[in-house]
């Protein structure tokens, strides 16, 4: 994406029941009251050995910098798909180029932290790969490999660690049988 494009990027603008009212850009909409917009959550797992991908958020974001969440989340384009949206969002932050990505659960919540509130509709998405991550340092400050259930265990103890959308959508994935099979099909 050129600089000036990634500058533009819009953000949709929706209603609670996901209709869209128009765009704002994505440097406007993330302030101290937030409009509601559509997003995505992606996890994302590793084939050879089923560890889930952790990431540490760049101490440049606007929104919880450096704190630990899920694989990566973005926003859809005006006219994207969310798996579509992901593919793109994973490549730009971690040069990953999942085998497979589905959406597994619908999501909506709003937190606010450091005087920045985030207010979405974000599926939840799961995806497998089979390379490691290269981290844009833009995007992410760090990320690390690890066991899934040591992960909920880890959530439910000290969910202070991690972003409240993290928390609340790995104990959504928890109780996931899509997810379950999902990693019956590609953990090697």
């Amino acid at each position: 994406m050129a600089p000036q494009e990634q500058m533009q990027e819009l953000v949709v603008l929706v209603d609670e029941d996901n209709t869209v009212l128009g765009t704002m850009p994505k440097s406007e909409v993330h302030q101290k009251e937030t409009l509601l917009h559509r997003a995505f959550s992606s996890f994302i797992f590793r084939v050879s050995d089923g560890k889930f991908l952790l990431q540490q958020r760049s101490s440049t974001k606007k929104t919880w910098p450096l704190m630990w969440s899920n694989s990566c989340c973005g926003h859809p384009a005006p006219d994207e798909d969310n798996v579509s949206a992901a593919y793109r969002r994973l490549e730009a932050e971690l040069g990953l180029h999942p085998i497979a990505l589905e959406e597994v659960s619908p999501y909506r919540y709003c937190f606010s932290h450091l005087d920045v509130m985030e207010n979405e509709i974000c599926p939840i998405l799961v995806g497998f790969v089979d390379g490691e991550p290269a981290l844009n340092p833009d995007e992410v400050e760090a990320v690390r490999w690890v066991d899934w259930q040591d992960f909920i265990a880890e959530v439910k103890r000290f969910p202070a660690r991690y972003s409240e959308w993290c928390v609340e959508e790995t104990l959504i994935l928890e109780k996931n049988g899509r997810l379950q099979e999902l990693l019956k099909t590609h953990i090697r």
